[in-house]
């Protein structure tokens, strides 16, 4: 019997800890790959991305789209009067 609860105390401590670890990687938004924040990062998306969590595995992703790329203001039309 003692096993049996040192074994649950066990799991719980690791899963305590787990939360832990879990609640300082939202709070500092460690929530993405490093991969992804660079691609974020290089075509300057600016909106929502979400997932959907069951039992430890992503059952859904998506992303609302807030982004516009500001174009480069065109050479050959600074100046002109339309």
């Amino acid at each position: 019997m003692t096993s049996i609860l040192n074994s649950d105390n066990e799991h719980s401590e690791e899963d305590g800890s787990g939360f832990v670890e879990f609640r300082r990687k939202m709070k500092y938004a460690e929530v993405l790959s490093s991969s992804m924040e660079k691609l974020l990062r290089q075509i300057r998306f600016t909106g929502k991305v979400s997932i959907q969590v069951q039992n430890g595995q992503v059952l859904k992703s998506g992303y609302e789209e807030g982004y516009f790329r500001q174009q480069p203001p065109d050479q050959f039309s600074v100046g002109k009067q339309v």
